[in-house]
């Protein structure tokens, strides 16, 4: 204990905030699924306020820094568990390539943080309550789509069982995290109004307000029932990712499959995860479908079947989504994941990873629209695993279809938080939009979601089975769905302009 405290008394004012600013980071964590506990987010980002109160803009910079090592570093760790346990990554590439992914991602609340300090260096109102929201949500956006865009961990996801969510049909998950944002901002102004009694209490009523909104929201039918309810089977294959592709695991796998799907024979939809099948379409055999198709058909069930396909013409490979029936129909994933599904680097590097015996080649991709599937009597806009992270992109899906159906793979993330965050992640996609979602999983989490997010079943992870029940086709469309994220960008601009001409008059 004494050796303790006589390294905490040697620590400098420096060392005290970053240490600080890591633990704050580490904090935003648990916020998010599987943990659920949503006031650590505003709490964390209310801890950064606080930190870099004082700071000048380097300072503040790399106070920044740490808090984004210490929120993705707790955060994304299972990238590791991707390409290493399950990519086939030596475990030294695999940790350099999993701290080269932390390093980039802590440099958007770096940037943050140097700005407030840059130009809003005085602890004001505007500061906390303008610029510092409007900031952390613009690096969020620009982090959702920037080289390739990785919007995992945006703060509004955590927010997703609370009354904010309320707001996610009307500006989305970035909204969300405004909002959070602001929260934080509230309760530092309280604190420093705590002797000022009447702009403490405007700022007490204005935290109210916000979150009393969320709960009014809440109460809105943004998009209504259109049709009669199917009644549909998620096959949850379980098949270890380690073992997936081995050559003894093919015949067995498409076995469990198929008996899976016999058994619920009857049912209007079926469907099948993400690359369900260890072969690729163009070597399946026509016995193997033309079974399957005969007894799908004769039951009046239809199948979604996630499956990888090869273009012998084009020496291309595509992952895709297929709606068994007469004519076959395929959706072709849009946006892959970077250095799993493609790898975004000059041809030199490409030789020196063939040479490495390490993965260089990937799928290509399918057109940014595609119209939606037309399956058991309704409309089906499709995504694949990755794709539901990028929310303004899924909601242009959105428009002519009924119902979401999203096949993943999450047995890349083994055991970890990661699952359980992708679940969060596809709810809100489907609270966004005022859509119903089928979720199917080759390991877990497979999940049927209603139109307000709200997971009405589901089937845990490394369960073999099949998740069964009603689902609803809906129609209408939210504001979100209708205007994405544009109107929230503009609204934000002219509140940082705001700020930085308020800024600007304070300084002279």
């Amino acid at each position: 204990m004494a050796s303790v405290l006589s390294v905490a008394s040697s620590l400098s004012p420096t060392s005290w905030r970053l240490l600080g600013a890591l633990l704050a980071g580490m904090l935003m964590v648990p916020a998010f699924a599987p943990f659920d506990l949503f006031w650590l987010a505003p709490l964390s980002l209310l801890a950064l306020i606080i930190l870099i109160r004082d700071c000048t803009p380097r300072q503040a910079l790399g106070t920044g820094y740490v808090f984004g090592l210490g929120c993705f570093g707790a955060g994304v760790y299972w990238v590791y568990i991707s390409m290493h346990t399950f990519g086939g990554a030596p475990a030294v590439l695999a940790a350099v390539m999993t701290v080269a992914l932390i390093a980039c991602l802590a440099v958007y609340p770096a940037l943050v943080a140097w700005l407030l300090a840059r130009f809003w260096p005085s602890a004001s109102a505007t500061r906390h309550l303008l610029a510092f929201p409007v900031l952390w949500t613009l690096a969020e956006w620009l982090r959702s789509w920037l080289f390739s865009g990785f919007g995992w961990l945006s703060t509004g996801y955590s927010q997703l069982d609370t009354p904010l969510a309320g707001f996610a049909p009307v500006g989305g998950v970035l909204l969300l995290s405004l909002l959070v944002a602001l929260s934080a901002g509230l309760m530092w102004q309280i604190w420093h109004w705590r002797h000022r009694f009447w702009l403490s209490a405007v700022a007490v009523l204005s935290l109210m307000l916000v979150w009393a909104g969320g709960a009014l929201l809440e109460r809105v039918q943004w998009s209504q029932p259109a049709g009669d309810p199917l009644s549909v089977a998620l096959v949850q294959g379980n098949v270890s990712q380690d073992k997936k592709w081995l050559p003894e695991m093919r015949r067995p796998t498409l076995e469990r499959y198929r008996d899976l799907t016999v058994e619920h024979l009857g049912r209007d939809l079926i469907v099948w995860p993400e690359a369900a099948l260890p072969v690729l379409f163009n070597h399946l055999a026509d016995e193997y479908l033309e079974e399957l198709n005969q007894a799908l058909f004769s039951y009046g069930s239809e199948l979604l079947m996630g499956i990888l396909v090869r273009d012998y013409a084009r020496d291309a490979e595509y992952n895709t989504i297929l709606a068994m029936g007469e004519p076959y129909q395929f959706y072709t994933k849009h946006h892959l994941v970077p250095f799993g599904e493609f790898f975004p680097v000059p041809a030199f590097v490409r030789r020196q990873m063939a040479l490495l015996n390490l993965p260089y080649t990937g799928f290509e991709r399918g057109s940014v629209r595609q119209p939606p599937l037309r399956v058991a009597g309704i409309r089906i806009a499709a995504s694949i695993c990755y794709e539901d992270i990028f929310g303004a992109w899924f909601a242009g899906t959105v428009v002519n279809a009924d119902m979401l159906v999203n096949v993943s793979n999450d047995a890349w993330f083994g055991d970890s938080i990661a699952p359980a965050q992708h679940l969060q992640i596809a709810r809100m996609r489907a609270l966004e939009n005022g859509r119903w979602m089928l979720r199917t999983t080759n390991t877990g989490i497979t999940a049927i979601i209603d139109h307000r997010g709200r997971v009405v079943r589901a089937k845990q992870q490394f369960e073999t089975g099949v998740l069964t029940g009603v689902a609803y086709p809906y129609q209408g469309m939210t504001p979100y769905t209708r205007w994405r994220d544009l109107p929230l960008l503009v609204m934000m601009l002219l509140a940082l302009a705001v700020a930085g001409g308020l800024a600007m008059k304070r300084r002279s």
